[in-house]
């Protein structure tokens, strides 16, 4: 997973997958926008970093099932470094 701030723009997108091209985007989240190819999310689009990133992270995740913890690291990570690509390599939960 690779994610970008743009400090200018207060946007982070976090590439869940590289792709050549989307198929389509997804916008019912205020404030994310998602790229779908193949119909599975590949790209997410988090508008605005000063209100709620971890709510509708979250919300994403649960819509498109996918790791919500890992979203909102990515997005923190990418915060804390903004205007450089941060890479991330998020391993599944440990067995209990």
């Amino acid at each position: 997973m690779r994610a970008d701030y743009d400090k200018a723009a207060d946007t982070i997108q976090i590439e869940l997958k590289p792709v050549d091209r989307l198929d389509g985007d997804f916008s019912e989240i205020p404030g994310i926008l998602v790229g779908i190819r193949d119909q599975k999310p590949v790209l997410i689009d988090v508008i605005g970093t000063s209100a709620r990133i971890d709510e509708r992270l979250r919300m994403a995740g649960e819509h498109f099932e996918l790791d919500a913890e890992a979203l909102i690291a990515a997005a923190r990570a990418a915060l804390s470094a903004p205007n450089r690509a941060i890479t991330l390599d998020v391993a599944l939960h440990a067995a209990t």
